[in-house]
């Protein structure tokens, strides 16, 4: 004790000992002591027998639907700083939705907290419940404002720094500015909306049975009318068939001879986006089902009581009273993405464009996965010249097959509509796409030959849809991009650059699609599956339950 009451001593009447830094061996009774001093400037000379480990990148999540959730939980997030802003806190099974409205799966059954699913990854997330009010991306900022209760103690906006932004913010619904349609249209795009209308549909009823109503305005409370004949329509119409039949025509016997169900769509037939087959089967199916399908039925405009729309075969103006309305006709862009758009010089599109590595057009650390934003494929013919000199070797001015082998690869892999092209044209091998008019195999092509043989390819291409299979795989995929970072910067993986040397760092973004399935309710379902494989019936329907078995 002796000796270190005099080190303090000393070290207080000697300023110049800043820092000291005591080490003793209680087994040998050795000291070892060293300080550091001043230098005439004040600043310390501080000796590191190691380097200070270097700063993550941050990483700003914006949205917790499918793709931003595929990326938290895909993301090796021991290699950077996850920060998510979202203003709901959970992850929500959309494909479900419709179920909820009429009760048939309850709401806690599709929803899992976000914290949870932050907890279940080692390393650390924070999470903040607010919103994204703007995008700063020159100076790498977002500003938020929480939605919590403003009577709290505290500040309700806030901003974020980022080093990458992922934004993954879905869709709102797209009214398409048709007047009266927030004010009195319920929709289906969160798990409060669906709750939502499964209240509204028992007050439906419970103003139905009230005495003294007319015939006609118990007509008018129960009169269930859908817009839009997509799949979320379709699957709540089918939904709320089954509840009205199956369960309150028995808890209110008395109005369920009053029950109507009408479905608008403005084109010629409900599931357009499906095979043919699967349209003229749910159709029929509705049909039998007593649900009317108005198509080629444009909406105008919705009051508190009617629905104004044109019959766009007669031109005619037709009220149709209602007692529920459900909106589901399509998605829209949210309005800080829109204000984004016009600082990044895409005003002028509907929706954000991102590459092929979903990396937004004009920001290079900055990425856009679901329903926000859409991938903007290259065209084949807009790069057609690079890829011709790129691919000419011996610079001749026309190709050889082995030389066109040599790229094919590359250019399926650059250029998905290619692959699109060969099976719609039931081709073996690209090859043959250098066949000449009479299907004999060239030894050689000129580039006015290459234009040719792939001039049609470019009428493949697609934009991929907006469904939670696809922003899914697109958060799969951009944490598998931010996973393989480094490795991937000195070891490229994607594709060659046609237009210059090297490599791209990364295979671009592909979607494989998985089928879709349409349940029409009464235990029937159709389903759309790879290969141009159809189904639909009672069989189908068990197949929709085994996707989301757990």
């Amino acid at each position: 004790m002796r000796v270190f009451t005099y080190l303090a001593k000393a070290l207080h009447s000697h300023s110049s000992y800043s820092k000291l830094l005591v080490l003793c061996s209680v087994s040998t009774g050795g000291l070892l002591v060293y300080a550091e001093s001043n230098v005439e400037s004040g600043k310390q000379i501080v000796e590191k027998n190691q380097s200070e480990p270097e700063k993550k990148k941050r990483i700003v999540v914006l949205g917790t639907g499918w793709g931003g959730t595929s990326f938290l939980k895909d993301l090796d997030i021991s290699s950077y700083d996850v920060q998510v802003v979202s203003p709901r806190n959970y992850f929500a099974f959309t494909p479900l939705l419709p179920s909820v409205t009429c009760g048939t799966v309850e709401a806690r059954s599709i929803v899992e907290p976000v914290r949870n699913i932050i907890k279940k990854r080692s390393g650390e997330i924070h999470f903040w419940e607010a919103e994204c009010l703007k995008i700063d991306p020159e100076n790498h900022k977002v500003f938020c404002r929480s939605g919590i209760n403003d009577n709290l103690a505290g500040h309700n906006d806030f901003s974020l720094q980022y080093d990458y932004l992922v934004v993954a913010v879905g869709a709102q619904v797209n009214t398409f500015n048709t007047p009266g349609v927030m004010e009195h249209c319920h929709f289906l795009k969160e798990v409060e909306d669906a709750q939502r209308i499964r209240r509204t549909v028992i007050d439906c009823f419970e103003k139905a049975v009230i005495p003294g109503l007319s015939e006609e305005e118990r007509r008018t409370n129960l009169h269930f009318v859908i817009v839009g004949g997509g799949p979320t329509g379709v699957e709540f119409a089918a939904e709320l068939h089954d509840y009205v039949h199956e369960d309150l025509a028995r808890i209110y016997p008395l109005v369920k001879d009053f029950v109507k169900i009408t479905l608008i769509q403005s084109g010629d037939h409900i599931l357009n986006t499906f095979d043919e087959r699967i349209s003229s089967f749910a159709e029929q199916k509705f049909q039998r089902d007593g649900i009317e399908v108005l198509t080629g039925c444009r909406v105008n405009s919705v009051s508190d009581h009617f629905i104004n729309m044109k019959v766009k075969s007669t031109g005619q103006h037709v009220e149709v009273p209602y007692g529920m309305v459900v909106w589901s006709t399509g998605v829209g862009t949210r309005p800080f993405v829109k204000d984004f758009m016009e600082q990044v010089g895409q005003e002028k599109r509907r929706i954000l464009a991102t590459d092929e590595w979903l990396r937004v057009k004009g920001c290079s650390n900055m990425y856009a996965l679901g329903d926000c934003a859409s991938v903007d494929q290259r065209k084949v013919m807009e790069d057609i010249s690079a890829t011709f000199k790129a691919a000419d070797k011996d610079d001749s001015g026309t190709l050889s097959m082995e030389e066109f082998r040599d790229v094919l690869d590359d250019i399926i892999i650059s250029y998905p509509q290619v692959d699109l092209y060969l099976k719609n044209k039931k081709l073996l091998a690209a090859t043959d796409l250098l066949r000449d008019s009479e299907g004999n195999e060239r030894e050689e092509v000129d580039i006015e030959g290459f234009k040719l043989a792939l001039s049609h390819v470019d009428s493949q291409m697609k934009s991929l849809p907006a469904t939670a299979q696809v922003a899914a795989q697109q958060g799969t995929y951009l944490a598998r991009c931010f996973n393989r970072w480094d490795q991937c910067k000195t070891n490229p993986e994607g594709p060659r650059r046609f237009k210059s040397s090297g490599r791209h760092e990364f295979l671009p973004f592909g979607y494989r699609h998985l089928g879709q399935f349409a349940p029409l309710g009464g235990d029937q379902a159709a389903a759309e599956l790879p290969g141009d494989w159809v189904s639909m019936g009672h069989s189908t329907q068990w197949l929709w339950y085994s996707v989301y078995a757990r």
